[in-house]
This record gives C-alpha cells, sequence and structure tokens, in this order.
C-alpha cells in the first residue's frame, strides 16, 4: 500500500472515529435528556400531590376533609409504628424546640464566662477587620448590628463601615459618626455614590488593616463569643478560612428563629452545589493576593464566588459547629425569600462555572433543584467510557437476581460494562437454569466461589475476572431506576479527586434506604443511612436529598470505584464478612486523601439484604455485634472525632436530622 493511500485510510478512519465520537455525545445528550424528563415527571407528580393535599382542595367537603385525615392518621400510625410512636413523634418535636432555644441568648456567655474569655492570652496577636457595606440600613437593625460587634468577648476587632446610603437615609451617617466617636474600632466613610454590594464592600476592604477579614452584613447580628471562637481556631488550628453555623430569625427576636442551619465541615461538592459556607465567614488576608475579594458580576452571589476561591486557595479551612451568626428575615432579605433578589440565582450559577472552569473542568450544565432555585444540579461531561465491571454475589434468590440484572441489561443507557455473577452456595435448581441462560448473554460472565459466605472475599474474589477500569459492587436485590446511573456515578469517579461514589436507593414503598452514611449513628455507634425511610418527595435537611454530596461513606449495595483504587487498598477487608465492610473500604479511601460521594441522581431500589447467606436471626445479630466492635476498635480515632460531613449539634440516635439535646 503507498504512503498516499495510508494517508488515505488514516484521514477515513479519523472521519469514522470522530463521526463515532460526535454520535457517542449525541447519544448521553439524549440520555440526558430522558432521565431529565424523567426527573420532570417525578417532579409533576410530587406538585400534584401537594395540590391534592392542599387545605383549600379539602375544603371542597366536610366528607372530602375527614377521609383525608382518617388516610393520614393511618399513614402515620403504619409510618410510625402505633399511636405511642405518634406520642413519641409529638414529644421529639417538643425537644427539638427546646434545643432550638438553647442556641439562642440562653447561649451568650455569663458575666464569668466573659471576664475568662477577655482575659485569656492568645498565642498569635491578630485583629479582625469586620467589614459591612451600608446601604439605607433601618435605625434599629443598624445599631442592633453594631452593639453585636462592641460586645465581642475578643476585643481586637475593627469594624469598617462603607455607607453608600441616600440622601433620605442621612441618618446612617449620623449613627455610625456617634459610635465612632464612642469607639476609635469604629471606622466609618460616606461613599460619594453606591457602588453596590461588591463595590461597597470593596471599599469596606480598603479601610481594613486587621491580619483577618470578617464579612458581616449591615442587618444581621453576632453571637458575642464568635471573634473568641475563631481566634481558637486560628492559635490552636492554624486555620485561614473559618466559619459557623447559623441560624435565620425573624420579628427582631433571634429567639424567634425560623431555621438553624447546621453545617457540615468542608465539602467542596456541596460548595459547589450550594453555598453552605454563607455566613459568617473570616479568612486571612494572604489568602486575597493577587485576586479581588468581591467581584461586581456577581452581585447577589458575590459571597459565593468569593467562597469558592478563597477556600480553594486555603491550607486550613475550619467549621466551628456552633451556632454564632444570626441571619435576619424581613421584607427585603433574601433570607425572606430568593425572589426579592432574583438576580442571585443567576450569579451564583455564573460563580460556580468560573469556579469550574478555573479547575480545569469543562462542557457542564448547572441547574436549579427542587430544593430551591440557588442549590444546582450540576452534570459534568464523560472524559472517556471506561469499561464498568458489575460485581453482584448471589445465592439462590432467582426472582431477586433475574430483577436486578434485568433492569441493567434493559434499562441502562451506559454501553460499556460486563456483569460478573459470583454464585455462591446456591442450591436451587431455578438458579443453576438462570444461570445456564443468563450466561449467554455477552455481557455476563459467572464465576463460582466455593467456601462459607463471606461478602468481602466474593467481592474480591470477583474482582480478579474484571476487565473493567471501574468496579460496580452490586447487591442482587437492588433495581435500577434510572437510565443513565452508570454515567451520573461515572462523572464523580472520572475525577482524579474521588475514591467511591454511591446512588440514592429507595425501599419499594419509595422510601429511602440510602442517601449516604453517617459515622457513629445509630444504636452500635459505628455508622448508619442519614434520610432513612424519608419519603422519596422529601428535599431532606436543607435540600441534602437533592445535590451531589461530600460524604464518610457510601452502601456497598451500589457503590462505583475506580479498580485501582480497589486493588491499592487490596479490595475490601475480609474480616468484616457481612457488615461494615463497605464503611471500612470508603475510610481506608479517605485515608488515602480521597473524596467519597453520595449522588441523588444516580436511582434504584434496594429491597434489602438478600444477598447475605445467614438465615438464622441470633447468629446474624451475633455477627454484627462481633463486626462492630472490632469497628469500633479499628476506628476508634475517627468515631471520636466525628463525622466531618454530619455537624455535631445533630443526634446520633435518630437519622432525621434532629438536634442533639
Amino acid at each position: 500500500m503507498s504512503s498516499q493511500e495510508q494517508e488515505k485510510q488514516a484521514q477515513l478512519l479519523e472521519y469514522y472515529r470522530l463521526a463515532y465520537e460526535r454520535e457517542r455525545e449525541k447519544n448521553t445528550a439524549l440520555t440526558a435528556r430522558l432521565a431529565d424528563a424523567q426527573a420532570q415527571a417525578q417532579d409533576l407528580d410530587f406538585k400534584l400531590k401537594r395540590i391534592k393535599n392542599n387545605p383549600i382542595w379539602k375544603a371542597t367537603g366536610p366528607l372530602r376533609a375527614i377521609m383525608h385525615w382518617m388516610i393520614r392518621m393511618k399513614d402515620r400510625i403504619v409510618r410510625l409504628g402505633s399511636p405511642r410512636g405518634i406520642a413519641r413523634k409529638l414529644k421529639s418535636k417538643m425537644i427539638e424546640k427546646k434545643a432550638m432555644r438553647l442556641h439562642g441568648k440562653a447561649s451568650f456567655p455569663t458575666r464569668e464566662q466573659r471576664l475568662a474569655m477577655e482575659g485569656t492570652q492568645f498565642s498569635r496577636d491578630i485583629t479582625f477587620s469586620i467589614l459591612v457595606p451600608l446601604y439605607n440600613t433601618p435605625k434599629k437593625f443598624l445599631t442592633e448590628m453594631i452593639d453585636s460587634v462592641r460586645e465581642q468577648t475578643y476585643g481586637k476587632w475593627e469594624l469598617c463601615l462603607a455607607d453608600g446610603s441616600d440622601a433620605e437615609h442621612a441618618y446612617v451617617g449620623e449613627i455610625c459618626r456617634r459610635y465612632a466617636a464612642e469607639d476609635k474600632r469604629v471606622i466609618y466613610r460616606k461613599l460619594q455614590r453606591n457602588e453596590g454590594i461588591s463595590g461597597n464592600t470593596n471599599e469596606c476592604f480598603r479601610m481594613a488593616t486587621g491580619e483577618y477579614i470578617a464579612l458581616f452584613d449591615h442587618d444581621d447580628i453576632l453571637h458575642p463569643s464568635v471573634l473568641f471562637a475563631y481566634m481558637k481556631a486560628i492559635c490552636e488550628q492554624d486555620a485561614d478560612y473559618i466559619y459557623c453555623d447559623e441560624a435565620t430569625f425573624k420579628n427582631g427576636n433571634i429567639d424567634h428563629m425560623i431555621t438553624l442551619h447546621f453545617k457540615p465541615d468542608y465539602a467542596i461538592d456541596n460548595l459547589r452545589a450550594n453555598n453552605y459556607i454563607c455566613h459568617f465567614s473570616a479568612f486571612s488576608r494572604h489568602l486575597l493576593e493577587g485576586t479581588e475579594l468581591f467581584r461586581s458580576q456577581y452581585d447577589g452571589s458575590q459571597d459565593h464566588d468569593m467562597i469558592l476561591r478563597l477556600t480553594t486557595r486555603a491550607k486550613h479551612v475550619v467549621h466551628v459547629p456552633k451556632l454564632l451568626y444570626y441571619w435576619r428575615s424581613h421584607k427585603a432579605s433574601v433570607a425572606s425569600d430568593i425572589s426579592a433578589k432574583l438576580y442571585c440565582i443567576e450569579s451564583a450559577r455564573g460563580a460556580v462555572a468560573d469556579h469550574l472552569r478555573t479547575c480545569g473542568m469543562d462542557h457542564f450544565e448547572i441547574t436549579s433543584t427542587r430544593a430551591f432555585e440557588t442549590i444546582f444540579r450540576i452534570r459534568y461531561q464523560l472524559t472517556a467510557y471506561p469499561k464498568i465491571s458489575i460485581l453482584i454475589a448471589n445465592k439462590d434468590h432467582y426472582e431477586d437476581l433475574s430483577r436486578c440484572v434485568s433492569s441493567i441489561l434493559e434499562k441502562s443507557s451506559y454501553e460499556n460494562y460486563e456483569i460478573i455473577i459470583v454464585e455462591n452456595n446456591s442450591n436451587t435448581r431455578e438458579i443453576r437454569a438462570y444461570y445456564e441462560e443468563i450466561g449467554q448473554h455477552p455481557r455476563v460472565k459467572i464465576v463460582t466461589y466455593e467456601g462459607a459466605f463471606n461478602y468481602s472475599r466474593i467481592n474480591n474474589y470477583g474482582a480478579s475476572f474484571a476487565e473493567g477500569e471501574f468496579l460496580l459492587l452490586l447487591n442482587n436485590d437492588t433495581q435500577v431506576i434510572t437510565v443513565n446511573w452508570m454515567e451520573e456515578m461515572l462523572m464523580y469517579g472520572q475525577r482524579s479527586d474521588v475514591g467511591a461514589v454511591g446512588a440514592k436507593l429507595y425501599y419499594e414503598d419509595k422510601t429511602i434506604q440510602h442517601a449516604g452514611i453517617v459515622l457513629g449513628l445509630g444504636a452500635h455507634r459505628t455508622a448508619g443511612h442519614t434520610h432513612y425511610k424519608v419519603n422519596i418527595e422529601n428535599v431532606g435537611y436543607m435540600g441534602r436529598l437533592c445535590y451531589a454530596q461530600d460524604v464518610s461513606a457510601v452502601t456497598g449495595a451500589c457503590l462505583l470505584v475506580r479498580r485501582e483504587w480497589f486493588e491499592k487498598l487490596g479490595g475490601l477487608d475480609e474480616s468484616f464478612a457481612v457488615a461494615l465492610n463497605d464503611v471500612d473500604f470508603c475510610l481506608r479511601l479517605r485515608e488515602l486523601g480521597l473524596l467519597n460521594v453520595f449522588t441523588p441522581f444516580a436511582e434504584l431500589y434496594h429491597f434489602e439484604s438478600k444477598s447475605r447467606g445467614l438465615d438464622d436471626s441470633a447468629e446474624r445479630a451475633s455477627r454484627y455485634d462481633e463486626e462492630s466492635a472490632r469497628f469500633r476498635e479499628k476506628w476508634k480515632a475517627v468515631l471520636e472525632a466525628g463525622d466531618p460531613y454530619y455537624n455535631p449539634n445533630f443526634s446520633l440516635d435518630r437519622s432525621d436530622f434532629s438536634l442533639r439535646i
């Protein structure tokens, strides 16, 4: 073949390769649209149910109201188990209200505590520059804001006030000048014109001389101990970016809380989807070198933009898990209604997009979720289409396995995968016949593991036959719901900083079985599932069932991991034969510096634990107790430190984010 012919052939091959890539991208886009259509159908179903439960609709007839009441009572009894269960739920709500009150003025330091804090000698000499842009601030809001700074138990601060108020609100300047005359730490400047949130805050920064910068809204209130707590974080943990928990209050009284936002520690995937850090940010001035504080093109979500940029630069982002910031809800505030500032939504989307591009990501899609307009779903483009090896351990259970395998083969839009069924001591004729039948499928491989049931050992054995670059551990009692479930998991698994990826799993009654795992949760104080048995329509605590997020662990019932990481760790720990092997594996991934991610956009049914070979409940309980004790001993230090993605103010006895008393 001449060189000219070879060149033509090479060009033809390249043409077909590019055509194939284009078609694959089209298919991926169509698959995403199909998944969106399914999600929209679920959302419409959710809205329809909400309309049907609307009080106006119920009021169309007394009989209908009674009927609905009876149905609701029946459902509550079924869900809670008995009338006694309902009483426990009501008692729990009362306890919750009591807990809320404890985080208001009751948490302020006593006179003795204040004297002790004020007399504390720290190892570093730090001044906080608190930046507050003013614009037509109501008198009461202004004075309460300034007073909350002056009442701080740590006294090395300066309050930088840049005033863009109009002539009709000249009292703003009068009040500020009076405070500045009384306290030299209050620094006031009247601006020639209003520069907007970003411009006014940047003017505040030009006034600042402190080593740490703190951002404070003109109508909110600080806890008296917040700067003291931040100073401790700086001196004890070398923190260069700090934030705390916050509450929204109404009627001018911080004890009248609408919401209490208890946050996780720093979690990049959470932050990309949702500005959960928000208030009250303080950071080392060094983080601003070579960059701006606020960028005017992101007005309305300028803080989200800033937080993404600075936390990415920071060496030690520290979360102080205490409610130390009070966000006032009033008519014109975003805390009251996001529609008060609709431009916030587009600004937030733009800030996230800029951050992702800065991190080297391209061709992503950012859309709002049903939880909230500024809580985002981010769909990343797949950078490759590697082979995924799906490992399914099985003993008998023909109906479960056939349903699982059929759902994969019939529903999955991802094409490059294989299914490896690891047979373990089956006895029934029907499962043998099924193996004969399904084993003929080109995607399915059946291997036999002989020996007592050991989930870890069986999966490790199955992995030795895998050809894929990724392994997907899957229980035989699962069933695919979303057609692009593998793509949704792979878009996170393909990242070099991600270890395991988990899916959102439902019971047959459409309540949640898995939405991420929390360390220490449950009676055994090992690990437990959050939002357990919550209805499919629920958005979760602060919308957490609606966006992808970092978690300590995900369930092995549906777990995607790069084969490289699996082999580096030597697979699952075989000393955990039945329970906690998945959590142990995820914690070992975390030790490698990798993130574990839960995505709610890969959905499956999980009919629960039919892969297990134990039939005797007493034996199962004994085995679980033994493995729990081993787990607590192995991960003692980690458990004592607490789950970084689960706020310590939450109870470990419940999975519904109830407050700890």
